[in-house]
């Protein structure tokens, strides 16, 4: 496996946006394209990306902006921007697969996203309908539209109180403070994030993770789950493209599994062919880190492998 790591200019003008591409020792056969999540970066995903480097497949991903190495100078992290920001990181997805695309012009081409990178791949597919071959949407969920209306308000509201590029401890204590109660009596503030303690830890002792997100980051997230969850929209993907959705069944961004369940029934309803469901009883938010890991990695390459034409 070869790792090479590059910038691009980010859509915003100013950031320098930290790509990354796994390839395999010889000529790869296909490509798979990862949008990771909130409060995190595309490294994390390097145990992944060699599995498949294996399998003859080449990987490339990138820090969305305010995320890892992507921050332009001044800026705060874990911030997009200004109101509609969240088109910045989507074109930034499209940007890196036009790299990609060009050097591995004429190969299958697939996109995962993980966690709010599965809410912005989901906006990529309404944006850029046939631009790719597959997709895997992980970790993802579904909030009811009055939930995601009372947050939008609040994060309006905390924005205009200290500044929406801050953090703010209401926003956060509405989002992720939600997600551990699940798991009380709780060893860390993070175990929602994985049944596998090592992994809570690695996490916790990154400085590169779980940093509390932007109030304008969360009014750009929720913006983009609405923009998701409208039918009017969602008829404008692909209708041919194959969707894998993957989760653990105890994952409390998908409402462990429920929903999971209602974003696969969306999809179904716009008229998309080809959408298949997997979750993994037990097992929480980050499956690609959890013990049984090796079985995910198999499984979604199975399911690419079942999709791409060469």
């Amino acid at each position: 496996m070869v790792r090479n790591e590059f910038t691009f200019l980010s859509a915003d003008g100013k950031t320098p946006i930290h790509a990354v591409e796994w390839l395999p020792e010889g000529q790869p056969r296909a490509v798979l394209q990862i949008a990771h999540g909130v409060s995190e970066y595309i490294l994390r995903y390097e145990p992944f990306a060699c599995y498949l480097t294996e399998q003859g497949f080449a990987v490339v991903g990138h820090d969305h902006i305010g995320h890892g190495s992507s921050l332009a100078e001044g800026a705060e992290r874990l911030y997009f921007g200004p109101k509609g920001s969240w088109d910045w990181v989507v074109q930034d997805i499209d940007a890196l697969r036009q790299l990609a695309g060009k050097k591995f012009a004429g190969l299958p081409y697939f996109l995962l996203g993980h966690s709010m990178g599965s809410f912005l791949v989901r906006t990529y597919l309404i944006r850029y309908p046939g631009s790719v071959d597959g997709t895997v949407i992980m970790g993802t969920g579904q909030m009811a539209p009055a939930l995601i209306t009372g947050g939008l308000a609040v994060a309006a509201a905390e924005g205009k109180r200290i500044g929406e590029d801050q953090p703010s401890p209401i926003v956060t204590k509405l989002s992720f403070g939600t997600y551990n109660k699940l798991f009380a009596p709780n060893r860390t503030d993070f175990d929602w994030l994985s049944v596998n303690k090592e992994n809570v830890d690695t996490y916790i002792a990154d400085p590169l993770c779980g940093g509390n997100a932007s109030i304008g980051l969360f009014r750009e997230m929720l913006g983009g789950m609405r923009f998701i969850a409208k039918s009017e929209n969602l008829k404008k993907m692909n209708r041919n493209m194959p969707i894998l959705f993957i989760s653990g069944e105890m994952d409390p961004v998908g409402d462990c599994g429920k929903g999971v369940q209602r974003a696969y029934e969306s999809f179904l309803k716009a008229g998309m062919r080809d959408v298949s469901i997997r979750l993994y009883p037990e097992l929480r938010h980050e499956i690609l880190c959890e013990t049984e890991r090796q079985t995910v990695f198999e499984d979604i390459f199975h399911w690419l492998e079942a999709h791409h034409s060469t």
